[in-house]
Parts: structure tokens; C-alpha cells; sequence
């Protein structure tokens, strides 16, 4: 009975923690790209 459970919360884990990298990245993204408007409007 544990162990279904404990994969299952497990995987649930890893799928977050995937995500969130992704997501991370993306933001990064996005603030790269708004200082270089910035720093293209500057010159």
C-alpha cells in the first residue's frame, strides 16, 4: 500500500522540481531580454 503512494509522490516531486527549473529559465530569459532593450534604448 506504501509504495504505490511513495512513487507516486515521488514522481509528483520530480515533475515540480522539473517545472520549476523551466520556469526559472524563462524568467531568466525574459529579464535578459528587458536589460538588453534597455541597454539598446541607452545607446
Amino acid at each position: 500500500m506504501k509504495k504505490p503512494f511513495l512513487m507516486l509522490a515521488s514522481a509528483l516531486m520530480a515533475m515540480s522540481i522539473l517545472a520549476g527549473c523551466n520556469t526559472m529559465h524563462g524568467a531568466g530569459q525574459d529579464v535578459e531580454e528587458g536589460g538588453e532593450a534597455i541597454q539598446n534604448a541607452a545607446d
